[in-house]
């Protein structure tokens, strides 16, 4: 169970990828005492109590002018990614739970060059993968702490690409490619059909494998996505995917005319890639 709640601990590695990193510093000290309280506290409803004030806090900060320019500095459990053209903020951390489901909490801020729209996201933890094939909104989102993104497109065509982590599942560990957009209307849509692979297209990617084995998932450039290509121990124990791990190759997701176009084998040492 430590497991599941220290593991954003890796997104507040990353999160400092994007960003400005100045914002009031009383806030930031509150927030990590809080998620401190929150690693140690052995009763769910001390957890539950602890995480209501965690997310009064990140609410109120997330609808304020200052989102796009301020950042939560040393704060070892709370994911911080931003866009590079700042159009897009994503907030994301996990709760821990004994005795029920645990849950992710995400907020998507996005820039629509008028007024900040601020989307609030939870989601309980669910041992079954989200469907490769189908599209999400706000209301039924799958849950997933993400750590990267990058934008793509323009106007009506533009598109972000989101690499996030699922530790929902004791034996399996899922990573996701995942493409959100916009509608006219504002909703945020998760899951475009831009994927293409030798099987079939797909509106997400999922990387499915032991929770004991470590695993690569990232942006080699702002066109590619590189990951591990996984397989299982052993021949006899195909499709079952607590028992798969990486072989050592590289695969990718390399972006040409709109699509995501799968290739296999690649060799991230060629600057064309």
């Amino acid at each position: 169970m430590k497991r599941k709640f220290f593991i954003i601990s890796f997104l507040a590695l990353v999160s400092g990828i994007c960003g400005v990193s100045q914002t009031s510093p009383d806030t930031s000290v509150t927030l990590e005492n809080l998620f401190t309280r929150l690693s140690l506290a052995t009763r769910d409803a001390d957890r539950l109590r602890i995480n209501d004030s965690i997310s009064v806090i990140i609410d109120n900060y997330a609808r304020s002018d200052s989102a796009f320019t301020h950042k939560f500095t040393g704060l070892r459990y709370l994911g911080q990614i931003t866009s590079k053209d700042s159009q897009l903020k994503i907030i994301t951390w996990n709760l821990a739970l004994g005795e029920s489901k645990g849950k992710y909490f995400c907020y998507f801020i996005h820039n629509n060059g008028r007024k900040n729209k601020v989307y609030r996201l939870e989601s309980s933890f669910d041992n079954k993968p989200p469907l490769i094939n189908k599209q999400y909104t706000v209301n039924d989102w799958y849950g997933a702490l993400y750590y990267d993104l990058r934008q793509y497109g323009k106007g009506t065509h533009q598109h972000w690409v989101l690499l996030g982590l699922d530790i929902s599942d004791p034996d399996i560990t899922r990573k996701v490619i995942e493409v959100i957009s916009f509608t006219p209307e504002e909703e945020l849509i998760f899951g475009r059909n831009f994927f293409r692979s030798k099987k079939t297209p797909g509106n997400r990617v999922l990387l499915e494998y032991s929770s004991k084995a470590v695993v690569t998932l990232r942006f080699n450039s702002d066109k590619s996505i590189v990951f591990d290509h996984l397989v299982p121990v052993s021949a006899s124990l195909t499709g079952k995917r607590e028992n798969y791990g990486p072989d050592f190759s590289l695969d990718a997701y390399n972006l040409e005319k709109g699509n995501w176009i799968l290739e296999e084998n690649v060799d991230v040492r060629n600057p064309k890639k």
